[in-house]
């Protein structure tokens, strides 16, 4: 089975820490990190992932805003998109969808079941 590379976007240092090890800890995945809407676009052009987990809640540049500005790239456009998100639970899941994310994934996390819950997600998606 081939490693997924994995960008994770989030402002939260911890949260970055702590999604690398749980993916990485699984061996599916290889992950690097960004701490903004607009250096996750960059890292987004530069690595070309094969999936991105973004934190929907972010100051300057939420995650709607990096998920507009990365679908907008020609580059970056075909990249499916997770929210990583405290409010996945209490909303209808069409919303992320209309967003263009491909699903979301509640914080907090399981840490034990992070990277068989993306994992299904692509599964089903891609």
């Amino acid at each position: 089975m081939s490693v997924r590379q994995v960008l994770v976007i989030d402002d939260e240092e911890d949260m970055r820490v702590l999604t690398t090890v749980f993916l990485e800890m699984d061996g599916s995945f290889e992950v690097k990190v960004a701490s903004s809407g607009k250096e996750g676009i960059a890292a987004a052009e530069s690595m070309r992932p094969d999936v991105i987990l973004l934190d929907f809640m972010m100051p300057e540049m939420d995650g709607p805003e990096t998920l507009k500005a990365l679908k907008a790239g020609a580059a970056t456009a075909g990249i499916p998109v997770v929210f990583l998100t405290a409010k996945a639970t209490d909303s209808d899941p069409r919303k992320w969808i209309e967003l263009g994310a491909i699903g979301a994934i509640a914080k907090p996390f399981d840490p034990g079941t992070l990277a068989s819950k993306l994992a299904n997600i692509l599964a089903e998606t891609l």
